[in-house]
């Protein structure tokens, strides 16, 4: 059985910035209402999980008229908690995101400057409430670093250190998923975050998604302006969103690179191809 689909959005609203991640909050808000209208419905990160089971997740509930997405936000922005939590809440439907644990109640210098002020993160105060509430939370990383460029102590290290600091705050439910920086993964990648405790991992829209630690995911940027976004197109129409998705996420080795010249990536590490097992 294939999985439901996931999206994965940024930045809800707030200063405008030089990049495409930033989706405007109206926006966010009409293509949330008119999913709801239309039957669909976000699922938990476990009923995810299940989803490929029609044991575990019964076969009508994805045969009915309600269908089901996971919806999830990279970065942990804390202006989430204002311009896309509460929209959530209102209509019934919860999210999961991935936190750059090292920078939870920081700012956002984990990333090159695309606003002209930094932008603060999630704390884990506000964490907590809204996963009491339930919403989900995930690691995107320790210091959102590209893993398929560093050496595999160093990826190891940035995976134990961000999934020990989520169950640690949260309980061991934080700790079952990570998506990957960047959606940057290789086959290395995924089996260290399978040693590292890891049970889901999830890519980029052409990850095919066989491997739970390979999950594929499509990204919502500024574009994506339309009721039903990308992610969720069927036929020719998604494959051409999911492919434009894609190509810009390809982009985001320029990301990678800005930050390595800057001195972010202190170990080893190859440009353009997966680094070196040590």
């Amino acid at each position: 059985m294939i999985r439901p689909p996931a999206l994965c959005y940024h930045r809800i609203g707030g200063p405008p910035e030089v990049g495409v991640t930033r989706v405007v909050q109206q926006v966010f808000a009409r293509q949330m209402t008119a999913l709801a209208k239309a039957g669909w419905r976000t699922m938990t990160l476990d009923d995810f999980a299940r989803s490929a089971s029609p044991y575990l997740f019964p076969v009508a509930r994805l045969t009915s008229d309600t269908r089901y997405f996971l919806l999830t936000f990279d970065d942990g922005y804390a202006s989430l908690a204002e311009t896309a939590y509460p929209v959530l809440a209102d209509l019934g439907f919860t999210a999961t995101t991935f936190l750059i644990t090292d920078y939870v109640g920081r700012d956002n210098s984990w990333d090159v400057r695309y606003t002209r002020h930094r932008l603060p993160q999630l704390d884990w105060r506000t964490i907590e409430r809204w996963r009491i509430r339930g919403f989900d939370f995930g690691s995107h990383g320790a210091t959102h670093r590209r893993l398929t460029w560093l050496r595999n102590a160093v990826v190891t290290d940035e995976l134990l250190r961000s999934r020990q600091a989520l169950i640690q705050r949260l309980g061991t439910g934080a700790g079952r998923a990570i998506a990957y920086p960047f959606a940057a993964v290789s086959n290395r990648v995924m089996e260290l975050a399978r040693q590292a405790g890891f049970e889901m991992g999830f890519g980029g829209p052409w990850d095919r998604g066989v491997d739970p630690l390979r999950l594929t995911r499509v990204p919502v940027y500024v574009w994506d302006a339309l009721d039903t976004p990308i992610g969720l197109w069927p036929g020719l129409r998604g494959t051409a969103g999911r492919l434009v998705a894609h190509l810009t996420n390809r982009c985001s080795v320029g990301t990678g690179l800005a930050l390595a010249l800057a001195g972010r990536y202190r170990s080893r590490w190859a440009p353009g191809r997966d680094a070196a097992a040590s």
